[in-house]
């Protein structure tokens, strides 16, 4: 059956309720950020020139199936999956490789709309092993690596990435990046850096609004230079 494919904005917010149902229900509390954040990025996205931000929720029959988020970077010219969720009942069938599959045209579009012609790379980050606690979640998490892995994505093994802290008093979390090398350049340690700066500059400065000292902390726990 076909996913009718829906973007999130001011005008159909009877979506997001159930959608943060699912979300909640999804990811630890550490890694799951706080529900108006969802929102704030689609009016922050607006303001900045050529970037954009994607709220995708796939439908069959009018029941929510999937939802996506990401961010698309004009400077770096690639795209960031902040989340993307399949509902339950529907695992193991293909939703999720289809949703991030339109996540994928959406934002290769976006570049295209800037002048390129494809998306650079996409990136995104996931829990590690060490997160998981108990045998099932364990499971979970070989299978969403194993997920990526299928759709093309690869583990950078080089940085011993970190997502900042979501909360104020909480620790940085140490978790995947996950990068598709979409126009087959040859992505070097300097241009993952770069990629990372402006993942935290352009989503966790201006979008989440952590303190600027503590992004620049996280980024020299991984050996890069301070956001300017």
């Amino acid at each position: 059956m076909a996913i009718k494919w829906v973007e999130v904005n001011n005008e159909n917010l009877s979506y997001v309720e159930p959608v943060m149902k699912l979300y909640d229900q999804a990811f630890p509390i550490e890694v799951r950020e706080p529900h108006n954040i969802f929102l704030e990025s689609v009016h922050i996205a607006k303001t900045r020139k050529n970037n954009n931000y994607h709220f995708l929720v796939g439908l069959i029959e009018e029941e929510l199936v999937s939802f996506a988020t990401a961010h698309y970077f004009a400077e770096i010219n690639s795209g960031f999956v902040v989340y993307i969720v399949t509902n339950p009942k529907l695992q193991n069938v293909g939703v999720g490789s289809k949703t991030l599959a339109k996540m994928e045209e959406l934002l290769n579009h976006d570049a295209i709309q800037t002048g390129n012609s494809t998306i650079r790379a996409i990136f995104l980050e996931t829990e590690t092993h060490e997160m998981a606690h108990t045998e099932e979640e364990k499971k979970a998490c070989m299978k969403r690596n194993r997920f990526f892995s299928r759709n093309h994505y690869e583990k950078y093994e080089e940085i011993s990435y970190l997502q900042p802290p979501l909360y104020e008093d909480e620790e940085a979390v140490p978790l995947n990046l996950f990068v598709k090398n979409i126009d087959k350049m040859i992505l070097t340690k300097h241009g993952i850096k770069e990629a990372i700066k402006t993942i935290y500059e352009e989503k966790y400065f201006l979008v989440n609004k952590i303190d600027k000292n503590i992004l620049n902390n996280c980024l020299k726990k991984m050996k890069i230079e301070d956001a300017e």
